[in-house]
C-alpha cells in the first residue's frame, strides 16, 4: 500500500514543478519581447496613427466621432491585437525552441498560457491603457471610457488566446500573416460585438452588466480551450 504522506509529497513537488515551469516560460519570453522592442511598438504605434487619423479621413464633427468612437477604438484595437499575432510563436520555431517544448517533460499547456500572458501584457494591456486616452480625440462621451476599459480589458485578453491557436497553425508558413486574419477574425466578431455594444451602451446611459458578463464567459471558455487547441495545432505544425 503506498504511502499516503509520500503520494502528498509527490503532488506537492509537481504542483511546484508546474508553477516553476510556467514561471520560467514567463520569464524567458518576457525578455525575449522586451530585446525586440520595436515589434513591441508596432500595435501601439498603429493604434496611434489610426485613432489619429480617424477625424481626418471621416469628420472632425463631434456628433458624428461620438457616434462612430465606440466602434471605432474595438476596430482598431482588434487589428492592433492582430497584427503582432504572427510573432507569438515564429522565434521558438525559427531557433528550434519549440521542439524543446514539445518534448519538455513540463506541462505544454502552462507554457503556452505563458506566452499567450506576455503577449497581451505587451500588446493587449497597453492598447487598453492607451485607449480612453485616444477616444479623447474622438469624443467619447465620459460615461463611457469606464465600459471601454473593462471590455477592452475582457476582449484584449480574449483576443490573445483565441489568436494563439491562429498563430500555432501557422508558424511553420514563412508568408501566414493572411492566413492567420482568416482564421481568427470571425473567431473575434462576437467580441467585438459585445465589446462595442458595452461602450455604446454605457455612452446612453445603459446598463452593461449583461455585455461584460457575455465577455466575461469568452474569456473564461477562451481560457480552458484556447490552449488545448493550441497545443494540438503546435504538435501539427511540428511535424509538418
Amino acid at each position: 500500500m503506498a504511502n499516503p504522506a509520500l503520494h502528498t509529497l509527490h503532488n506537492e513537488r509537481s504542483g511546484f514543478s508546474l508553477f516553476d515551469g510556467f514561471v520560467a516560460s514567463f520569464r524567458r519570453d518576457l525578455l525575449v519581447a522586451a530585446r525586440h522592442k520595436s515589434e513591441l511598438a508596432n500595435p501601439l504605434v498603429f493604434f496611434l496613427i489610426a485613432i489619429t487619423l480617424i477625424p481626418l479621413g471621416v469628420s472632425p464633427e463631434k456628433a458624428v466621432l461620438t457616434l462612430l468612437a465606440p466602434g471605432i477604438v474595438w476596430v482598431m484595437a482588434l487589428l492592433a491585437t492582430l497584427l503582432s499575432l504572427d510573432g507569438l510563436f515564429r522565434s521558438d520555431y525559427d531557433d528550434g525552441s519549440l521542439e524543446q517544448m514539445l518534448i519538455s517533460p513540463q506541462s505544454l499547456y502552462f507554457a503556452v498560457m505563458a506566452k499567450v500572458l506576455v503577449h497581451w501584457l505587451v500588446s493587449g494591456l497597453p492598447v487598453t491603457l492607451l485607449a480612453p486616452i485616444l477616444a479623447l480625440m474622438l469624443s467619447l462621451p465620459a460615461e463611457g471610457y469606464w465600459a471601454l476599459f473593462v471590455s477592452l480589458l475582457l476582449g484584449t485578453a480574449s483576443m490573445s488566446l483565441i489568436g494563439a491557436v491562429g498563430a500555432a497553425l501557422t508558424v511553420s508558413l514563412r508568408k501566414g500573416g493572411l492566413l492567420l486574419s482568416l482564421i481568427v477574425m470571425p473567431l473575434y466578431i462576437p467580441v467585438l460585438i459585445f465589446g462595442a455594444s458595452a461602450v455604446q451602451t454605457a455612452v446612453q446611459g445603459g446598463a452593461i452588466t449583461m455585455q461584460l458578463a457575455v465577455l466575461g464567459a469568452f474569456l473564461a471558455l477562451a481560457i480552458v480551450l484556447a490552449p488545448i487547441a493550441a497545443m494540438g495545432a503546435l504538435r501539427i505544425s511540428a511535424n509538418g
